[in-house]
């Protein structure tokens, strides 16, 4: 499966701009997918190298 080569970095970016916003609004549960799209971002970064 051919992956686009910054998807990590467009995932990161996503990560970044909603734990932003998490200290204006109260995520809950959602932290749980914050800190799963974390460590995708940081997969997808290194196989992209």
């Amino acid at each position: 499966m051919l992956l686009p080569r910054h998807v990590g970095t467009i995932v990161l970016a996503a990560w970044l701009i909603l734990t932003g916003l998490s200290a204006f609004v109260n995520l809950g549960d959602l932290r749980k997918l914050l800190d799963l799209g974390a460590i995708a971002a940081g997969v997808l970064l290194l196989l992209s190298r």
